[in-house]
This record gives C-alpha cells, structure tokens and sequence, in this order.
C-alpha cells in the first residue's frame, strides 16, 4: 500500500487524537487529513452524516472506509442481561430507541451494508466496523466530569454504575485497533477476510465495575467511592420509567428532561464484558498498552486535573 493517504473524522475529539498520532507514525502513509465536527445524535445527523461520507468515498474513489461503532449497538436490554465475554457470532442488538445507540447501529449498518459497492473508477469499496467497549484514558470527557464533579464534593465520587460488570479499553489500545485495520483492508491478504465485518474491541483491563474502574484510576489521590444507599436495582428502573411517563406527559408544554432512564439505568448496570478474539484473529490485534501501564497514566492524568482545580474547588483529597 506505498503512498496511501488518510481523512480521519471526528480528529479532534478523544479517540481521534489517538487515532492520528498513530497515523503519522506509518512509514507508507503519504498524507492524513483531519475532519472535525460535532454530531448531535439526538436529531440522527451522524446517521444522514455518515451516509453522505461513504457516498463521497464511491465518488472519490476512496477504496476503504473504517467506522467506529460502539458496543451499545449490542445493547444491554435490560439490566438483567448477562453477557460475559461475547462474540461476534451472537447476535446482540439494541431494542432502545434512545438517539446514541439508535443512531450509531443505523451507521454501522450502512457502513457494512456498503461493502462490496462500485467505486466510480470501477473498484471495489471495503468496509469495517469497529466496537470498542467503554473507553478511558487520559483527557477522557466522561473521566474528567466525573473527577471534577467528585472535587466538588470533597473527593467522593459519583455512584455511575456499581451493579455492573464491563470491561473498559484503554484509548490507546482502541487506535490501535484502527491502525490494524486500515493496514488490513489494503492487504490482499488480509481484505478478504475483514470486509463487511464488525469487531468487539477491548483489551486486557480488569472486568469490574464503573465504580470500581474510576477509584481505581483515582484513589491515589484521595479520592474514595460514595458509600451512600443505593436503591435496588428494580426500583430504579421503575422510578426511571415514572419519570420518562412524566415527561412524555409534560411535553406539549414543557420540555422535561428526566435525570436518567430507563436506557442509563440498564446501561450503567448490566454484566456485559465482549472478548477480542475475533479481532485477533483477523487484525493481528494484541492491545499494546497493558492495564498497569493504562491505569498509571490514566492516573497522572487525573493528578494533573487536580492540580488544575487545586484552590478554586472543595477539595479534601491528598
């Protein structure tokens, strides 16, 4: 593949970043271009947005396209699912209607479905779709949220999701992953087995809990968990569900927007971990960073947040 070039979209944000870094590392790669542009899933632009991207691909001849999915377009269901260390060959997706998963599992439908299409110069289109599980890492938004949010209360963090079970992937490790499959899409080798398909993308981070995850990554520096009551399981979900019915209720005169759902509830709560065989097998993906390493620099990371915020918020870590 001597002299290929690269768009990456979403180059701004917390994975594009990562994604480029990588990028400009390959010795044959002979340009990169970054695309920065917020979608707002809630109106299903990335949808519309995506098919307007692989129709300038078959125009521009542009012989590959990679697209980052999410394992939400798996689901969970329900918080009574569980899935530990799923597979491609299962056939899991989501039933929610909410404009993230909705939106994203349209794209990637797209994007798979386009595969094997007629490029305007008479070649073939190859596309892949990537799913990584939750990822972290440093400058991660949901990450740095939640720490400042925990500064702001003395050092105790956010109860997110302490009945969960996942495994979260280290954001380096994600790029990584679409590093692979650019290099496998051009190989004669390797393309045949890879287009059309859809990989699950983790790494070798603990299984645990959300909760677990961010004390983890910040309890170095005195941050501790709430250790407040939760409701059961159940009784937050029906109270999520009184709370969607007061909206709909509300909405012809006034837009009520619930503090979480029925789709968070279930989301933030399920066992639901996914292996990376498949993409080891096809992509020759091993994740580069190991968990110790991710942790550490995830950590100084935060460090840093504190630092920043030290003297302006209600601070009481060490």
């Amino acid at each position: 593949m001597p002299g290929w070039s690269c768009l990456v979209t979403g180059a701004g944000g917390f994975l594009g970043q990562r994604i480029i870094h990588m990028l400009v590392l390959e010795k044959e790669l002979q340009e990169v271009r970054a695309l920065d542009k917020v979608f707002r899933p809630e109106t299903r632009e990335e949808f519309c947005s995506t098919q307007n991207l692989l129709e300038a691909c078959v125009q521009a001849c542009v012989p590959a396209f990679i697209y980052t999915s999410t394992v939400e377009v798996a689901g969970p269901n329900s918080y009574k699912d569980i899935i530990l260390n799923g597979n491609e060959e299962e056939q899991h997706e989501t039933t929610w209607s909410h404009s993230y998963p909705y939106s994203k599992r349209m794209a990637e439908k797209a994007v798979l479905a386009a595969n094997g299409s007629t490029l305007k110069n008479g070649d073939t289109f190859h596309t892949c779709a990537l799913r990584p599980m939750y990822i972290y890492g440093e400058k991660s938004p949901f990450t740095s949220n939640t720490m400042i949010r925990a500064l702001q209360n003395n050092g105790i963090l956010d109860i997110t999701g302490k009945f969960s079970t996942v495994n979260p992937v280290y954001v380096s490790n994600v790029a990584w992953a679409h590093i692979l499959a650019a290099r496998g899409l051009q190989d004669p080798k390797k393309s045949p087995i890879i287009q059309g398909q859809f990989y699950y993308i983790s790494d070798d981070t603990p299984h645990q809990s959300y909760d677990d995850l961010n004390y983890a990554l910040s309890k170095k520096w005195g941050f501790r968990p709430d250790s407040s009551w939760r409701p059961p399981l159940p009784l937050l979900y029906w109270l999520a569900f009184l709370l969607e019915t007061v909206s709909f209720l509300l909405r012809p005169i006034y837009n009520y927007q619930p503090p979480f759902t029925r789709h968070l509830v279930a989301l933030s709560n399920s066992v639901y971990t996914f292996s990376y065989k498949k993409a080891q097998r096809d992509l020759g993906y091993e994740p580069p960073v190991s968990w110790e390493e991710a942790r550490e620099k995830t950590s100084e990371w935060i460090g840093s947040l504190v630092e920043q915020h030290k003297g302006t918020l209600n601070i009481n870590t060490q």
